[in-house]
């Protein structure tokens, strides 16, 4: 076993019985009833904090009374001592190795890596001065005031247990009232760096002899090289095989919490086992995991569990120690005892006060906001607990000199860990809510204001629904009303806001734009970071990609002002252009097979028989063979003593090999001529025969002259330069370094193309809620701008992505799309269980074959070749991939090619024709879109127009111009090279002609369903608007209405209506209507004002699919044909930023 000296399983020398207190058994023992102690023990810690309000200091306090008088029991009854006698026997590293592994990690799992990775060299350099300054002075106090007969090692190891700050309750008052996360997790890192590195002191003193002037200055400085490095990589790697299990598909959530607990301890025995800190491990190990490392919804029960765990365990330590302490003699607590417990006390604040005073300095210097309200709250945080308990009895162990008190060390630190459990944290709530610290900002009540205010509206919807329920008409809504409001003022006194009353005061004090904007941005941080959980849990955001992109987000958090671009996160992502340069690199350097075209002048059969040769394999893998076995003739010419003993055979071989290369280069000469030095590698094999010859040259004259001593440094030089025969492999080597860089290339993009869909998600989310975070119009609308630009540059960033490496992104998206499918397939298979429709094993059954599918993802291919274009017309929605339509419009398309900067069509131009984008990205760049408004009733629009967007590969360009026959609102511009189908206005409407009225209503019912994903996501979230759906099972149609018509709504059928085109008004109340907008329950009846208007009906609930047509739709079939036709169902529509833009 490695590094032996440093090892958890230290072997005593003697023989002496191993008690941690307490005389030895005068009787024969039988162990027995040792569980009745255990459970006794979790049965009363559950009970204290039931009755006692989940106090956890009077629990423990409760605990080691009950502990030390069942001590005080056992050291006089001998029933007693015979059930307490196997704790006393159990050595203390036992209790070590079985209690603190589960705390370490739940304290571990519970601090942000992200955050403390911003901060880690503030939190290293307080935890290096808090351990330093803890130590001086509590070293100080106990040589000065202790009177118990302690020896100097005795006094400095029991200093050092009382150094350790106990992370599991430094921050869990805190916790309760809403502080910010980081400064707890600055706390408890400070917490775990002492920790680990007090365990790793006492490891060394485990793995050696007491005496420490015999330790070995070298052995030590490589036992702490393994203990911190090594056991951080062994944690490292110990992290990414417990994700691979923790998110397997398969593991049930019994599984699951079983694995979690077994592997943290299996994970702490093996470092020990190879002679590093399990500790340092386990601390490595839960940092990194995180959300994303448990299956979806499994992180809160495993947390839970292990929590349980470890508090059941704290539980356990104090009673086990307040029986030892019973154990033990009580002549030795005497009144200089409590005054020493109260030395200590003060001893361990003060310090803490005045680490507090050095780190300041150092904490003002953070990304974070720190002042003396936080220092003052810091300074009370130095509480101790179990982990200093569990290492009290290793000072007794490792002492030279045996007192004959041991359960005093035991005792002062029980002592001390009650009062600061105590004290210090009811100082630390108490701090926080005098200073204000956890009173919430002016623009935070704002926001929470607006969010309440938010759901009392929805609170207000649903009653006005449920109103309308005939079961429910006899129900009193003015108490629903009363009992569900809201109150604004008590939430705000629970969090003990100095605001609160003055709030809705006439002086109030209006905090100004910047102020607000710099709240609102943490929120749109905060949303972005739960729409990345939420992406990756639905499996559309890969793991890795949403751990990036959570990341990013939590290192430009502190950043003031800085709202995350997709520029930030590709700085954030390691670049991929050193595997790019690598990979041209490569293929220069690539070696390519000589292909001539060979003619031989008569017929000369050996020239024929020559270039049959150098062309053929064999012949290849022939040189390829010369080169590797010349190694170990290299290698005996390198070693001088095996040189000595072979310098004729040396010889030999170097002419043999000589011949070779020779023979090999003659021959290509004889056929290639002056070609053969085109080839870079032909070259090298050239020089490398004539430095050959010079070395042969060399040796020969050598013999002539042996006197010759620079003719012999000559010749020993170019004897080493035989080195360079070997590089003539890298031929081989060449193609597959280019195939591993073209793999790793491929990864990164795929990865930066997750990356960006992701992060244009969380944008359009973010926007979704941006009237919840800020009331004010002005806030509103710089938050609208800020995110709509950042989209802007992310959906830029997709097209050229897409345009470097198509057959990456469409094997990305195939692979999505699959799993989208498969996700539909599973909720569907839930409901069908839920209702009993299908019986436990065959969900089961089922379950699992969907399963495997998910994960037969994993080995999908990273590259699919793109279709060729005419592969692109089905694409089409309104197509609906039937092969009459794209026969028809396939005779009349043309296929277009633009270069970069190309203009594909202008603003205020007549329409040509629609563009189908086969390849490249487009930017649209336009005014504002008019819905088929005049310019003057566009200005008081409510929505934000978009100025620029984007389209790539699938996208359709000229759709809504072509219909109406309207000037083109946008101006298209080529970002790239830009490949697409172009339809002519004519062909267009000779369809409309052919396949009269259902080409153009599905054209315009395409188009409603765009606007309406694109303005009212929201509003529609619960609704399956898929294009074919609509078609076949008339759930939402396209209604048309001109000038002066009238239309009657009846919203019992009717269950959203959206105007997506032109300009309605209210026939009763005139109220006027403009596209896109939501036309109001209210309203029964409306009269179109514009040319043209069209709406967008949903249902209230799906019609039977009906052969006939409605009067408000048109008929699905086709005029040229009979036959039936199997339409493809779209599983997602594909609306597109396009129709934001209109066309």
């Amino acid at each position: 076993m490695p590094n032996n000296s440093f090892s958890f399983w230290a072997a005593k020398d003697d023989n002496k019985p191993d008690l941690l207190c307490g005389r030895p058994a005068d009787y024969f023992v039988v162990q027995k009833h040792f569980t009745i102690i255990i459970s006794a023990i979790i049965v009363l810690g559950g009970f204290s904090k039931m009755i006692l309000k989940n106090s956890e200091v009077f629990a423990l306090m409760v605990l080691s009374v009950s502990g030390f008088v069942t001590g005080q029991l056992a050291y006089h009854f001998v029933e007693v001592h015979q059930i307490v006698y196997p704790l006393l026997k159990t050595p203390s590293f036992s209790l070590y190795c079985y209690f603190l592994p589960l705390i370490v990690f739940v304290a571990a799992l519970d601090v942000d890596f992200y955050i403390v990775k911003n901060v880690l060299w503030q939190v290293l350099l307080t935890g290096v001065i808090s351990f330093g300054i803890a130590f001086v002075t509590i070293a100080y106090v106990v040589l000065k005031f202790n009177e118990d007969s302690w020896d100097l090692q005795c006094c400095l190891l029991f200093t050092i247990t009382l150094c350790i700050i106990d992370p599991l309750h430094s921050v869990n008052s805190l916790k309760t009232i809403g502080i910010s996360k980081m400064y707890t997790d600055i706390i408890r890192g400070e917490s775990l760096i002492i920790c680990s590195f007090t365990c790793i002191f006492f490891g060394i003193f485990r793995g050696h002899t007491t005496n420490v002037s015999m330790f070995r200055e070298l052995h030590v400085i490589i036992g702490l090289s393994f203990d911190i490095f090594g056991s951080a990589i062994c944690g490292y790697w110990c992290t990414r095989f417990i994700r691979i299990i923790l998110t397997d598909l398969f593991s049930n959530t019994l599984t699951n919490v079983v694995l979690c607990f077994s592997l943290v301890y299996m994970t702490f025995y093996l470092v020990e086992y190879f002679g590093m800190s399990g500790i340092v491990a386990l601390v490595t190990v839960g940092l990194n995991l995180d959300s994303l490392s448990f299956k979806p919804r499994m992180e809160f029960i495993i947390t839970k569990f292990l929590i349980m765990c470890s508090s059941a365990y704290e539980h356990l330590i104090y009673g086990f120690f307040g029986i030892v302490i019973g154990c033990g003699e009580i002549k030795y607590f005497r009144f200089h005892s409590l005054v020493f417990t109260v030395t200590l006390f003060v001893t361990v604040n003060f310090a803490r006060l005045l680490t507090v005073l050095f780190v300041s300095p150092i904490l003002m210097h953070s990304s974070y906001e720190y002042d003396w309200r936080w220092g003052v709250v810091i300074a009370w945080s130095g509480i101790r607990g179990v982990f200093s308990l569990l290492l009290a009895p290793d000072i007794y162990s490792f002492s030279e000199r045996k007192i004959e008190a041991p359960h005093m060390f035991i005792f002062y630190i029980q002592i001390l860990s009650i009062l600061t459990t105590g004290i210090n944290s009811h100082m630390m709530l108490r701090s926080a809510k005098t200073l204000g610290l956890c009173a919430l900002s002016l623009p935070r009540q704002m926001a929470v204001r607006n969010a309440i205010e938010h759901i009392q509206q929805n609170i207000q919807n649903a009653i006005n629904l449920f109103k309308t329920e005939k079961i429910l008409t006899n129900v009193n809504w003015n108490v629903v009303e009363e009992k569900a409001n809201i109150g604004y003022n008590p939430i705000l006194k629970q969090t003990h806001t100095v605001q609160v009353s003055s709030f809705h005061g006439p002086k109030e004090e209006s905090p100004t734009d910047e102020v607000l904007i710099e709240e609102a941005r943490l929120h749109v941080a905060i949303i972005q970071m739960s729409s990345f959980e939420k992406q990756c849990n639905d499996g559309v955001l890969g793991v890795e990609a949403a751990r990036i992109l959570i990341g990013a987000t939590k290192s430009y958090c502190p950043i003031h002002g800085k709202f995350m671009s997709i520029s930030d996160v590709s700085t954030y992502v390691r670049a991929r252009s050193w595997l790019i340069k690598f990979k041209n690199m490569l293929t220069y350097l690539e070696y390519h097979k000589e292909r001539i075209l060979f003619t031989v002048p008569g017929n000369n059969k050996f020239l024929i028989f020559v270039y049959r040769i150098i062309i053929s394999e064999e012949f290849e893998y022939a040189t390829y063979v010369v080169s590797v076995m010349y190694i170990f003739p290299m290698i005996i010419h390198i070693w001088p003593t095996a040189r000595e003993l072979n310098i004729s055979a040396l010889i030999s071989i170097n002419y043999y090999f000589m011949f070779l290369y020779t023979l090999e280069s003659a021959l290509k000469i004889m056929i290639l001529k002056k070609k053969y030095f085109l080839q870079n590698w032909n070259t090298l094999d050239f020089f490398i025969i004539v430095m050959g010859i010079v070395d042969i040259l060399c040796i020969y004259f050598v013999k002539l002259r042996p006197d010759s001593l620079i003719l012999i440094q000559f010749t020993v030089v170019i004897g080493y330069l035989r080195i360079i025969r070997f590089l003539p492999i890298f031929k081989i080597i060449i193609p597959i370094l280019i195939n591993i860089a073209d793999v790793q290339i491929k990864k990164s993009l795929s990865l930066m193309y997750s990356i960006t869909k992701g992060y244009v998600k969380s944008q359009e989310d973010a926007k979704l809620l941006v009237r919840q975070i800020s009331g004010r119009e002005s806030i509103y609308q710089k938050l609208y701008d800020i995110l709509e630009k950042n989209k802007r540059e992310a959906i830029k960033e997709l097209g050229l992505l897409e345009h470097e490496g198509r057959d990456v992104v469409i094997a990305l998206k195939t692979k999505q799309a699959i799993r989208h499918v498969i996700a539909k397939a599973l909720k569907n298979l839930t409901f069908l269980w839920s209702r009993g429709i299908i019986d436990k094993h065959e969900g089961i059954e089922m379950n699992k074959v969907l399963l495997t599918k998910i994960k037969a993802l994993n080995n999908f291919p990273m590259a699919i070749p793109p279709p060729t274009p005419d592969k692109y017309l089905p694409n089409i929605v309104w197509m609906e991939n039937k092969d009459v339509l794209i026969e028809f419009f396939k005779e009349r398309t043309r296929l277009t090619y633009f270069d970069y900067g190309d203009i594909i069509c202008r603003e205020g131009e007549m329409p040509q024709g629609i563009f189908l984008i086969i390849s490249g990205m487009a930017s649209l760049h336009s005014s504002s879109p008019t819905f088929g408004l005049d310019a003057n009733q566009g200005t008081e629009r409510q929505f934000k127009t978009m100025y620029t967007e984007y389209c790539t590969s699938g996208d359709v360009l000229g759709e809504l111009s072509c219909l109406l026959k309207r000037e083109i609102e946008y101006t298209a511009i080529c970002e790239t090279t830009l490949q697409a189908f172009f339809i002519s206005l004519e062909d267009l409407y000779e369809g409309f002609d052919v396949f009269w009225p259902s080409l153009e209503y599905k054209i315009w019912l395409k188009l409603a369903l765009g606007v309406a994903n694109q303005y009212f996501e929201q509003v529609i979230a619960g609704e399956d608007l898929k294009f074919q759906k609509c078609v076949v099972s008339n759930y939402a149609y396209v209604e048309t209405l001109s000038s002066y018509n009238e239309m009657t709504l009846n919203h019992v059928a009717m269950k959203i209506v959206i105007l997506v085109y032109g300009n309605v008004i209210n026939s009763k109340t005139e109220e006027s209507h403009v596209a896109p907008s939501i036309i109001p329950k209210s309203c029964d009846q409306i009269q179109g004002i514009s040319d043209v208007s069209k709406l967008l009906i949903i249902l209230a609930s799906e019609p039977v699919k009906n052969d006939a047509a409605t009067p408000a739709m048109v008929s699905g079939d086709l005029r040229t044909t009979k036959k039936d036709y199997n339409w493809k169902r779209k599983d997602e529509f594909e609306g597109g930023h396009l129709f934001r833009k209109t066309n």
